[in-house]
């Protein structure tokens, strides 16, 4: 009798290829409704806009133009200069008088740091200050006014070391912090102090240099509004301070020729005359009916 065959029985087939549950993130994304991915598309187009103004457009691109050669500039400015110290190292004063140029401006002025608190003279002074005037530029000195030195003796340290001549511009004191053990009058006094020994001393008043918000929170007096004022405010297309200012300092970060690294750009608020007409003796070289003359 014939074996019975048992029904042969199909094999399964499946794939080799295991398919993976999504992960957590993906099964999120899976549930966000659609209105949720509007909102966060206008954030990435917000951030976005954000970026680019910061960038090109605000103060940090004004700072990236002038590190890296497409410089912004005031505009509607003729009589450019700068200030420079020890932090310049040796300068090439021939290429720096010959191809200076500064928006297409020769450099018409340059204020070289001098001395800072009682007892400190900036090691490259002696040299800038003469080299200035042997290469015709418009020249100045300028002290730092230091925390730990009496004003009168930050005063009397800054005549000591720097001899002004006819021709040259006005000294500067170069105030940027208060001490932290004087009130604000009391420390209004002191900046006042060096201003009137200064000024006693070479016949001319002295010129403020600080950020114009320092100057608003610690030295907006009627005592200071006779003394001229140098502003310091960086990457802006205009100034923002209300009231009269001389000179204006709108980049620390200058490329110039005969100068290797960085160096402060700064305007002069008026003509070359008027800057000719602010320094020393000039009242005695141009005539007193000139001088006056506005």
């Amino acid at each position: 009798m014939p074996t019975k065959r048992k029904p042969q029985q199909r094999r399964r087939i499946t794939s080799p290829v295991r398919h993976k549950r999504p992960g957590l993130f993906v099964r999120f994304l899976q549930h966000v409704p659609g209105w949720a991915w509007w909102i966060g598309g206008g954030l990435i187009v917000a951030l976005y806009v954000f970026f680019f103004y910061y960038i090109f457009v605000g103060p940090f691109g004004f700072r990236w133009r002038a590190l890296y050669g497409d410089a912004s500039y005031p505009e509607g400015y003729e009589i450019h200069g700068i200030d420079i110290s020890h932090h310049q190292g040796p300068i090439d004063w021939e290429e720096l008088k010959d191809n200076g140029m500064i928006d297409k401006y020769p450099v018409r002025f340059i204020y070289v740091k001098a001395t800072e608190g009682a007892s400190m003279i900036d090691e490259n002074f002696y040299d800038n200050f003469h080299q200035a005037r042997e290469y015709g530029f418009t020249r100045g000195a300028y002290h730092f006014y230091s925390v730990h030195s009496p004003a009168k003796a930050q005063a009397e340290y800054f005549i000591k070391n720097v001899k002004l001549e006819n021709g040259d511009l006005p000294p500067v004191l170069d105030v940027e912090h208060k001490p932290k053990n004087q009130t604000d009058e009391e420390f209004k006094a002191s900046v006042l102090q060096w201003l009137e020994i200064v000024e006693k001393h070479y016949q001319i008043k002295p010129i403020i240099y600080t950020y114009y918000k320092f100057k608003l929170k610690y030295l907006n007096d009627s005592a200071f509004d006779s003394y001229p004022y140098w502003i310091a405010h960086y990457y802006v297309e205009q100034v923002e301070y209300q009231g009269p200012w001389k000179f204006w300092q709108h980049t620390d970060n200058g490329r110039l020729a005969g100068i290797k690294g960085t160096v402060d750009f700064n305007i002069y608020n008026g003509s070359f005359y008027d800057l000719r007409k602010l320094t020393i003796g000039a009242r005695e070289q141009i005539g007193e009916e000139a001088y006056q003359d506005e």
